[in-house]
């Protein structure tokens, strides 16, 4: 059955004009093939160029350290796939890895490549993972944090499995990455993880989309949104509120460092607020000035860094 006869059919006693809003949003957002970065870069509106060549040497310092692929099959059968860097050295006498979870559209190897001269050099082993649905990772329907959370802890028992029960796991997101950390924040993570970080995440799908329908198609959300969830759950097999950050902080006890650009219209920085309200665990709030999204590592990095130092050190203390 294809998706505008699925629209139609979840969609009830909404008119057949929002069954064709669903099924456009639906296949433009939702969908794997369709989910194109031109367009996600576009909507997000940073300005990447005048990073240029500071992006190239980092990235040149990347693919310079030893790496390998490897792979793990998910809760509902799909093989992903990551890149693990170790460590350059144990600058601090333990062994600490950090798994970086990227954007919307985004893969490994793409939003970290900045950050990996950071942590790299500080002794951490990176690992690197392409979302379902992106990169080298099966799936057809993107996640959008909600099925990613579950991936997560797939990882991260990969990790203990390698490195042993004395490594000390930090989790960082970006964007979706962002969302899909403090999704898991309110799993049962085990004792190895240590903190989360979360830059420019949101609360959920329906409230992320709900925004940008309104704030850059000036589209009301009703019928879409709730169109897009009735279909999303037969499709995918999830809500589009059926993970929301908020409620999953609220059970955190894990420490949380939340950063956001204050110029971000993509994922709205009031968002990063309203999460961090709701954090139950330790934590620390960052508001980039004048960075949009996904930018506040590059528009200050010395502060960016200089909180990542300070937080880390606190959850070292817990």
């Amino acid at each position: 059955m294809g998706i505008f006869k699925i629209g139609l059919g979840c969609a009830g006693t909404l008119v057949a004009a929002g069954a064709i809003e669903i099924t456009y949003f639906y296949r433009r957002t939702m969908i794997r093939q369709n989910a194109k970065v031109e367009r996600t870069m576009k909507m997000a509106g940073t300005d990447w160029s005048q990073y240029a060549d500071f992006l190239a040497q980092r990235k040149a310092f990347m693919l310079e350290q030893p790496h390998e692929d490897v792979y793990q099959t998910s809760f509902d059968g799909l093989k992903l796939h990551a890149v693990h860097f170790p460590a350059i050295e144990e600058t601090s006498g333990k062994k600490r890895i950090v798994i970086c979870f990227h954007g919307y559209t985004s893969k490994s190897l793409a939003d970290f490549s900045g950050l990996t001269g950071y942590y790299l050099k500080q002794g951490y082993a990176m690992l690197q993972p392409d979302a379902r649905a992106h990169g080298d990772s099966e799936g057809k329907y993107i996640g959008f944090g909600c099925l990613d959370r579950q991936d997560a802890m797939g990882w991260i028992d990969w990790v203990i499995e390698k490195y042993g029960t004395d490594i000390e796991i930090y989790l960082h997101g970006i964007s979706m990455g962002g969302a899909t950390v403090l999704m898991a924040s309110g799993m049962e993570l085990p004792p190895q993880v240590k903190g989360i970080i979360s830059d420019c995440g949101f609360t959920s799908p329906k409230e992320v989309f709900t925004h940008v329908l309104h704030s850059m198609y000036h589209l009301p959300s009703f019928p879409i949104m709730q169109g897009a969830d009735l279909v999303n759950r037969k499709l995918a097999g999830y809500g589009m509120d059926e993970c929301n950050a908020k409620r999953e902080v609220a059970k955190a006890t894990v420490p949380i460092l939340f950063i956001h650009g204050s110029k971000d219209t993509f994922v709205p920085t009031r968002m990063c607020q309203e999460l961090y309200d709701c954090c139950a665990s330790p934590k620390k709030i960052l508001i980039v000035e004048d960075a949009a999204h996904g930018e506040s590592y590059y528009k200050n990095r010395a502060l960016y860094e200089e909180n990542l130092d300070a937080f880390i050190a606190d959850c070292e203390k817990e």
